[in-house]
């Protein structure tokens, strides 16, 4: 879904440079040249992912366009040619997001990843843990701002057990001294299960100990901050934790998942065991699209991808809570933990599934089948991996469109 930005500004200039800008990052602006207009566009029922603010307009020129906005309850940035001390704690009490001056290039440039990194924290979930409640209030006040999702704990104990019931979420953000537990020592219990590349802590602290900084960063701990903190370097640093973490996500993406279909890749599957326990079998399926060749020979490589791609969403679809992965080509791989016979029945389904659909390619339908074969065990990934192997080789033998165990 593309997102919309509104943007009051009377320059004619820059609302063409913003334009550009926003259209090269995925944005869909929606301009007012004034106060006026910018009345009209709200009184329609359009959502907003943010709002981009002239702090002077030439009929509010006293930032009535932030109030405006505001009260339609839009999260805001404010631009202005000309900013000092007064209205800088002027607009911040506003409750406005974050503040750039155009007196440069360079300052305008930092809009547009302030915006994607809006976007972006949609995904987010963080937690906040405080025993104060002014405090844990006020923090998650500034990160809901900020568009991520937020938990509160008033303890480590609190805390850890949210982690558990939720261990999708990215960001911690923790006082230190707390009854129950501290967070220099749940920062250190986080870091058991969760790296800092999938969690990441921010310590904060009121103490005067100069060390505290060292203490929460070799418990494992991304940043600290000491309180009471300047709001906008609380939120420099969120941004940036955010985006390392991002950074890291996709580089992890692209080393381990198949750059086409979005499954696993080869890398991922052998460093990866779906199994709790070491008595548990691991049951495994290899799938390979029968006569893949005579597709890409007869509609090009572009109907090939588009048959992978369709036959990786079913297997996916079908085993989500297993390991998917396209090994190469045209040959996937299953790892699943479970009854064995009911691994068969889903992988019978699938093989039925396929064979009765048709694959929309430009103007054309292509038609396919697969060859299963399928084993299960307490031996080894590798050795597991070969009897499915030959087990697909035999149903390949035997006219193939059909499942081997």
């Amino acid at each position: 879904m593309q997102h919309q930005v509104l943007v009051v500004e009377d320059s004619r200039a820059f609302r063409h440079y913003l334009d550009d800008q926003l259209k090269q990052a995925g944005f869909k602006a929606i301009f007012a040249e004034n106060l006026s207009q910018a009345k009209k566009l709200l009184a329609e029922p359009q959502r907003y992912l943010c709002a981009v603010l002239d702090y002077c307009l030439p009929d509010g020129q006293d930032g009535e366009i932030i109030d405006l906005v505001l009260s339609h309850k839009i999260k805001s940035i404010v631009l202005t040619a000309q900013f000092n001390d007064t209205i800088r704690e002027k607009v911040l009490a506003k409750g406005v997001l974050d503040y750039l001056l155009k007196d440069s290039a360079a300052s305008v440039a930092y809009l547009v990843p302030l915006l994607l990194r809006l976007e972006a924290n949609l995904e987010h979930k963080a937690l906040v843990v405080d025993d104060s409640d002014m405090v844990r209030n006020h923090v998650s006040h500034l990160l809901e701002k900020q568009n991520l999702t937020v938990y509160k704990a008033s303890d480590g104990n609190e805390a850890l057990q949210i982690i558990d019931d939720n261990p999708d979420i990215s960001l911690v953000i923790t006082d230190n001294d707390m009854p129950e537990k501290d967070g220099i020592t749940m920062t250190r219990e986080i870091r058991r299960d969760h790296s800092r590349n999938k969690m990441a802590v921010l310590g904060l602290s009121g103490s005067d100990d100069s060390t505290m900084t060292a203490q929460f960063l070799k418990a494992g701990a991304n940043d600290f901050l000491y309180k009471p903190f300047n709001q906008e370097e609380f939120n420099c640093r969120i941004h940036h934790i955010l985006n390392m973490k991002d950074t890291s996500d996709k580089l992890y993406r692209m080393a381990n998942q198949d750059a086409l279909t979005g499954l696993w890749n080869r890398r991922y599957f052998f460093t990866h065991n779906c199994c709790q326990t070491e008595n548990e079998s691991l049951n495994i399926a290899m799938i390979d699209i029968d006569f893949f060749k005579k597709v890409n020979d007869t509609y090009g490589h572009d109907g090939g991808d588009a048959v992978l791609i369709s036959i990786s969403k079913i297997i996916d679809a079908h085993f989500p809570e297993s390991i998917v992965a396209r090994f190469g080509g045209e040959e996937f791989c299953i790892q699943h933990c479970g009854h064995f016979q009911s691994f068969l029945s889903t992988l019978e389904l699938i093989r039925q599934r396929i064979e009765s659909i048709t694959i929309p390619y430009l103007e054309q339908q292509i038609s396919i089948t697969i060859s299963i074969g399928a084993t299960t065990g307490l031996e080894s990934l590798e050795k597991l991996i070969k009897q499915a192997d030959d087990n697909l080789y035999t149903a390949k033998e035997n006219g193939r469109n059909q499942l081997v165990s």
